[in-house]
Order: structure tokens, then C-alpha cells, then sequence
């Protein structure tokens, strides 16, 4: 087990130039675009991110046989894919592996096996594919059989379930043999998502339409493209959360563009509330902080579910009674991250209340103790979002931080870069 972080900012003014990883979600499509173009497309810029670097190895391996440590199952000849904890991998690869016509069986940590997968399974059975269970319906582990047929090219899906679903057969839809009409049913969720994805498949040369509540993708090549994989904004949000705690920030994060496919690129306005400025020049953005009140009281994360826990931090940090919509996908991320930002919030008296779809942050009882310890439920993001919290608290234990390895490897070693001193503790 790694030793602890303990993380304190001994000046609260932040300055100097973080340079981040390459984005997590445009890699992980990146690189199942390259293994379906069969290397008519290449990926530079490549996250050094976990669940991309997993990701990465499953594709360029021709299927070898990952990491199977405590995993109990009977796998004859069949090849076993540990994907670990990399929820994007295993939705992705759940749509991409019935066409390669291997017998594999997916699966990943206990976590991963409590994740719901029936959605994603039962689309790609309609359209042809053979996929089992192999302990839980609904949930990995999955059988994966060769032989795909497709006997369908139009399926319907829910709008408010993970856009990673609806991603992963996008993806597919131009190399199967009959294209794919994809119906969504309701209001669509995390929809930048879903438009990154297109954008990136038309930058290969895949056309489609999308009219109403359809996106259609008939089967059609890809031409040569090189996918620059933009930094990651998700891990720029933690810096604008840095700098909205800060007394004093000047950030400047190259390659960040003001034109990004990526949703969470949104941090920009709403840390605007915060008193953050955004000003892209020099190739990339510079972070400025300025005095002023935050007024904004609603704040909807449908369309950018991964910046919750960091702005409802940095409300309860300033003791900002807010309310948040657009949370129903947090349940079944790394960890239950409603539940998970109760508990630890609850460690300097603000309360996190759920009425119906609606959060309601009550600050009343908020404290500033002097040290407090961040349990992290395996989730990287709760590592992340919590961290700032060194700019107000004297000392922020983090446990279990290398989960961050997950998404934002070189967190800590970043931070340490800009005044932080992390001691680890046995």
C-alpha cells in the first residue's frame, strides 16, 4: 500500500507554468480510431494517463493476455483482458472486440465488475455480436465470441445513461458492414462527449448526419489523418481550482486551445464566477486570479459530469451555499462520488443534500480544521478535487493518492512544482 500524502501550501499565491498530460477521452477514442483504420490513422501527443496507457497496450498487443491477478476464471484457451480500473477501456473495447474475431473474456477490478455494462452488451448483441456473462447479468466479466454477423444497422439507446456507451458504437459504425443508424431516446447526456467523438471521427474522414435524435454513419474508410491529442482539460480543472483558492494564482497551461472538442473546457466560464480569467495566447491559456464575489448559485454539470466534485469543493472551501443539477451519472462512476463527496465533506461541516435530481450545498456549519484526512475510494478525481483544499487547511492527508495515476499521473509532482510539499507518510 503507498504511503500517504500529506499536502500543505505554507503561502497561499500560486505562480509558474503546469505542463499536462494529453487529454484522456481524445486519446482513448484516438487510439481505437487508429486500431480500427488498421494504421491509416495515427496518435501523437499520447496521455501518459492509466486507463490510455492500458488502453493503448490491449490495442498494439494483438490481444495478449493482461494482468489476471486474483481473478477466477476458467479461461481454457481463451484470452483474459484485465483493463483494471479503466472504465473508458472497458466500454470501448466491449464494441470494438466482437469485430476482431477472437474468443476473449473482458473484465477489470472488483470496482470495474460492479459497473453496469448490460446497455452497452445488449446493443451490440442487436446488431449481431455473441456476448456472455460470466458471472453477473449486466455486469463484467464478458465473453467475447468470434463470428460477428451483423443483422441489424439501426438500434435505439437511452440519452441519460453514460455517453461512453453511445461513443463506443459510434466508433465502430463506419467498419461495420452495414453502417449504423443510432437512435437516442430522450434528452441526451454529457452531449459534448458524444460530439467529440464525431468531430474526431470526421477529422479521419468518416462522415455522418445527425438530424433530430439520429446519428447515422454508413460504412465508409479512413483516410490518413495524424490525431494531435490536445492536453487534458479535466486535469486543468484542478488548477482552476487551485487558483480559485488561492490568495494570489498566475497559471499559464500550454496548449489548451479556446476551441476545444473537450467539454470540460467549460471550467473556463464557470471559474469565471470565481474570479478566475482565462486569456489564451502563446499557445496555450493563462490563469489570473481576481477579487470577486461569487454570486452564481446554480450551477448544471449534465454536459460536464467530471468537473462536479471540483467546483462543489471549492463552493464548500469558500463556504458558497450552491445548488447542483446534473449529477445523475456520479453514481456509477469509479465510486458512488454523490456518497463519496457526503462522507468527506462532512469533515469540515458541510453537508451535501440530494432532493429528487437536485444537490443543495448547506455550509452553515462549515469549520476550517487544522489538519484533515481525504479517503479517496479509489477514485482519482477525489484525490484531485480535494487537494486544493491545502490552500485553506493547514494540512490535507490524502490516502491512497496514486490514483491518480489513473487519469493525471504527474499530479503530485506538479504540484510540488508550484510551492506544495507533499510529505509521505509510512
Amino acid at each position: 500500500m503507498e504511503p500517504n500524502i500529506i499536502l500543505s501550501k505554507p503561502d497561499k499565491t500560486v505562480k509558474g507554468t503546469v505542463q499536462l498530460t494529453g487529454s484522456k477521452s481524445e486519446c482513448n477514442r484516438a487510439l481505437i480510431i487508429e486500431a480500427l483504420s488498421k494504421g491509416v490513422v495515427k496518435v501523437s501527443n499520447v496521455s501518459d494517463a492509466a486507463d490510455a496507457v492500458t488502453l493503448a497496450s490491449v490495442l498494439s498487443s494483438g490481444l495478449r493476455v493482461a494482468s489476471s491477478e486474483n481473478l477466477q476464471l476458467a479461461t481454457d484457451n481463451t484470452q483474459l483482458i484485465n483493463i483494471g480500473p479503466a472504465g473508458t477501456a472497458m466500454r470501448f473495447l466491449t464494441a470494438y472486440l466482437p469485430l476482431q474475431d477472437e474468443e476473449v473474456i473482458l473484465t477489470g477490478t472488483k470496482r470495474m465488475q460492479q459497473r453496469p455494462i448490460g446497455i452497452l452488451v445488449d446493443a451490440m448483441r442487436a446488431l449481431g455480436a455473441k456476448i456472455d456473462y460470466e458471472i453477473s447479468d449486466g455486469f463484467p466479466p464478458i465473453r467475447i465470441h468470434a463470428g460477428f454477423e451483423q443483422v441489424a444497422d439501426e438500434i435505439s439507446v437511452k440519452g441519460d445513461i453514460s455517453s461512453q456507451y453511445i461513443t463506443a458504437l459510434l466508433l465502430i459504425a463506419s467498419s461495420l458492414p452495414k453502417g449504423l443508424k443510432l437512435n437516442i431516446e430522450g434528452e441526451l447526456t454529457s452531449k459534448p462527449y458524444v460530439e467529440m467523438t464525431l468531430a474526431m471521427l470526421q477529422q479521419c474522414g468518416i462522415q455522418y448526419t445527425w438530424e433530430g435524435n439520429s446519428i447515422h454513419i454508413t460504412n465508409q474508410p479512413f483516410k490518413g489523418t495524424e490525431i494531435y491529442v490536445e492536453p487534458d482539460w479535466s486535469a486543468a480543472s484542478y488548477w482552476y481550482a487551485i487558483a480559485a483558492l488561492s490568495n494570489e494564482a498566475e497559471l499559464f497551461l500550454p496548449g489548451l486551445k479556446a476551441y476545444s472538442l473537450q467539454g470540460d473546457s467549460v471550467i473556463t466560464e464557470i471559474m469565471a464566477n470565481f474570479g478566475i480569467t482565462s486569456q489564451f495566447k502563446d499557445g496555450g491559456v493563462y490563469l489570473q486570479k481576481e477579487a470577486k464575489p461569487v454570486i452564481r448559485k446554480i450551477f448544471d454539470f449534465k454536459e460536464c459530469p467530471d468537473l462536479a466534485q471540483t467546483v462543489v469543493v471549492v463552493c464548500a472551501a469558500l463556504g458558497h451555499d450552491a445548488t447542483f443539477t446534473g449529477l445523475e451519472t456520479l453514481k456509477i462512476k469509479e465510486t458512488d462520488r454523490i456518497a463519496a463527496l457526503q462522507n468527506e465533506l462532512a469533515k469540515i461541516g458541510v453537508k451535501l443534500i440530494e432532493k429528487g435530481q437536485v444537490y443543495k450545498l448547506d455550509c452553515s456549519a462549515k469549520h476550517i480544521p487544522e489538519k484533515v484526512t481525504i479517503h479517496t475510494y479509489e477514485d482519482h478525481r477525489m484525490a484531485m478535487a480535494f487537494a486544493p483544499l491545502a490552500l485553506v487547511i493547514s494540512q490535507v492527508e490524502i490516502e491512497d493518492p496514486m490514483v491518480v495515476e489513473k487519469s493525471y499521473p504527474a499530479f503530485w509532482r506538479d504540484l510540488e512544482k508550484m510551492g506544495f510539499i507533499t510529505d509521505g507518510i509510512a
